[in-house]
């Protein structure tokens, strides 16, 4: 396990430094992080928590499509909020914002500003899933 305030120590720097310093290793895939317990290093060849291959948004945006498909999450409803899913997988809430960002971009949900994240119509969906 790593920490901001290890990282501070050992390299003298400051804490927003050491915070950057997780950010890209995380977004590099050697470190995951577990809210409530902290930022770990990953084994050789693995991209998060518990041995997963994929990185731990991707697994976060392949577990919400699965519900959209699914009918858990019905079209033009809420998804659950950034804090429910950050709670709900133990992920930093950058990681989180990315997962829902990769489903936007891939036409799974929209956003309304100051409302949150909604399914999107099934006809907007991707044809190639």
């Amino acid at each position: 396990m790593i920490s901001e305030a290890g990282i501070q120590q050992e390299f003298k720097v400051a804490r927003t430094t050491a915070r950057r310093a997780i950010r890209v290793l995380r977004n590099q895939g050697l470190v995951h992080t577990r809210q409530g317990e902290g930022t770990f290093v990953n084994a050789p060849g693995q991209t998060g928590p518990s041995g997963r291959q994929t990185p731990f948004y991707r697994y976060i945006a392949d577990e919400l499509r699965k519900r959209i498909r699914s009918g858990d999450l019905v079209p033009s409803k809420p998804l659950p909020s950034e804090v429910d899913l950050v709670r709900e997988f133990r992920a930093a809430r950058e990681t989180v914002r990315r997962a829902l960002t990769l489903l936007r971009e891939e036409g799974w949900v929209y956003r309304i500003p100051h409302r949150g994240s909604f399914v999107a119509p099934v006809e907007q969906w991707p044809v190639s899933e």
